[in-house]
């Protein structure tokens, strides 16, 4: 039977390279992204996998509802559900950051998350079949100097992803939580509003994630045997681990 495996953020990045991995002939593919221009490149990339392009955005509460609500027949019943769309917006500290920033991500990472979740979810647990794959980040435990709402989101997402476990107990629905470290995407560059030098120097002398990592990893946790369940995932590159604690020190 062929598996409907629906990606948010698919135009690049992680989402691009799960579209890529899950593509197939015992797939359908619903590729949600704001640029339907990339979508339509990829799709061509994919050549036969069966594919429905949304042009959405999720932090739309009603367009979501409504677009994912009228899907086409053959895409309705949605087995996989990856809510990859997200984002950072800069590294200012707290105090001297743009508050219509920290509104983006909270909009994107979560709200956006919520809204896909809550539409895809009751047809799982009607069905009782489904597994529900959201994107994180090790920053959402880890914390760093500019990471302040940003880190909050992918907090969020460990916690929501955990509640659900919690709320889906009894039901075979899967709730998995990657949280990926350094991985050399479009992240940086839409972190630094396309300073392209400034993103090539996140990645300098090192050798990051790549998106086809992560899709491998979650193509790997889909494809387990219906009774297993990942809950969580941190990866991090070789090149990347936890700093000491920071400690400022001032003249006595």
């Amino acid at each position: 039977m062929k598996k409907t495996v629906l990606i948010t953020g698919a135009s690049a990045g992680f989402g691009a390279a799960c579209a890529r991995k899950f593509a197939g002939p015992q797939t359908r593919l619903i590729l949600v992204a704001r640029r339907l221009e990339k979508l339509e490149v990829l799709q061509q990339e994919l050549g036969d996998t069966e594919c429905h392009l949304l042009q959405l955005d999720v932090r739309d509460r009603d367009g979501v509802a409504g677009t994912l609500s009228n899907l086409p027949e053959s895409f309705r019943e949605v087995d996989i559900l990856i809510n990859n769309a997200g984002l950072a917006l800069g590294l200012e500290p707290a105090h001297e950051t743009d508050l219509d920033k920290w509104e983006n991500m909270v909009d994107t990472n979560i709200k956006g998350l919520m809204y896909c979740t809550r539409q895809i979810l009751p047809g799982m647990v009607r069905r009782r079949r489904g597994h529900i794959v959201n994107i994180g980040s090790v920053a959402g435990s880890t914390p760093y100097p500019g990471g302040n709402v940003y880190g909050a989101t992918k907090a969020f997402v460990k916690q929501f992803s955990n509640n659900l476990r919690a709320d889906l107990l009894g039901t075979p629905i899967r709730v998995t939580n990657i949280e990926p470290g350094l991985a050399e995407t479009e992240f940086s560059l839409v972190r630094f509003n396309g300073d392209a030098e400034r993103a090539a120097e996140v990645y300098k002398g090192m050798q990051p994630l790549t998106a086809e990592d992560i899709a491998g990893i979650i193509y790997w946790v889909t494809s387990l045997p219906p009774h297993i369940n990942i809950n969580s995932m941190d990866v991090m590159p070789v090149c990347q681990a936890w700093a000491p604690f920071a400690i400022h020190r001032h003249e006595v």
